[in-house]
């Protein structure tokens, strides 16, 4: 027997179908590189996704010149076309699709501050980002109108013990682009101690807004507590205590137990704390 080459005897002849038969696997055979398939989901009507692109996040309202509507938590309404692996559903990339029958648009559910409800959604992981209230009574307040769009948003919110030390507190945050702080101020009218005080912040990192309320508690409008006006205070009297005086309250705590057990939405609070809020939340959640 001759020397072998290859395995083989030389001067053998290999059939085709022998070479088949030893290599029967294509080593490069499968789907080993085939792209992972982009589902395809029906554009029902409330729907949240993101545009991929813009990062745009809203709820599915309807159909225009073969575009898809989305309107986010402002109302504020977007036609985006619906290409291949554009929008992002729970992070995920997907392809929208027109239903067999268009969507008709459904009753909103609105949140206590009148944002669009966003429904069966997870909160997010808390940001970097935070809004700071003077004390509880402000945190509880704000927790009770704008509590779901913050926590869709993952913006926590703290409360500070008053604002005398704002300019100290603000730099050990050390704020940044990535890391914004929103304060909201009672009794922030020019003139004030509150306004000396926020005259002192000048990070561009940072925006103060206020109400021009004494307290908190001010915001709330009287007709919610069924009462025509809130008392006037004396001057030199502490402003909680002569408001329980003459509404007949023994405790403050008693009071505020009251008055954030009558507030149901931001119709019940003044629009100037509606309009200091919603500043708030749009700077600290703003793209960077």
């Amino acid at each position: 027997m001759g020397r072998r080459v290859g395995g083989y005897p030389s001067g053998e002849r290999v059939s085709v179908i022998d070479m088949a038969g030893r290599y029967s696997e294509d080593v490069l055979s499968g789907n080993w590189r085939r792209r992972k398939a982009i589902p395809e989901v029906d554009a029902e009507p409330e729907l949240v996704v993101e545009d991929a692109d813009s990062g745009f996040c809203g709820a599915v309202v309807g159909f225009e010149s073969g575009a898809v509507v989305l309107e986010d938590r402002h109302g504020r309404r977007r036609n985006f076309p619906m290409l291949p692996a554009a929008f992002l559903l729970d992070g995920k990339p997907v392809t929208l699709r027109r239903p067999a029958r268009a969507p008709v648009p459904a009753a909103r559910r609105r949140t206590a501050s009148g944002s669009i409800a966003v429904d069966n959604v997870r909160a997010r992981v808390a940001q970097a980002s935070r809004i700071w209230v003077e004390g509880v009574h402000d945190a509880a307040l704000v927790e009770r109108i704008w509590g779901d769009d913050l926590r869709i948003e993952g913006v926590v919110v703290e409360p500070l013990d008053g604002i005398d030390a704002l300019d100290a507190e603000v730099r050990a945050f050390a704020p940044g682009p990535g890391r914004r702080l929103g304060v909201l101020v009672d009794h922030l009218v020019p003139g004030s101690k509150e306004s000396r005080i926020v005259a002192r912040v000048t990070s561009p990192h940072v925006l103060v807004t206020g109400h021009p309320y004494v307290d908190v508690w001010q915001a709330v409008k009287p007709r919610a507590l069924g009462i025509a006006a809130w008392p006037v205070v004396p001057p030199g009297r502490p402003w909680k205590e002569g408001v329980c005086a003459a509404l007949g309250v023994a405790e403050p705590a008693d009071m505020w137990r009251h008055i954030l057990s009558r507030v149901d939405s931001f119709s019940d609070v003044e629009t100037p704390l509606i309009n200091a809020m919603e500043r708030l939340i749009d700077f600290v959640t703003e793209p960077s």
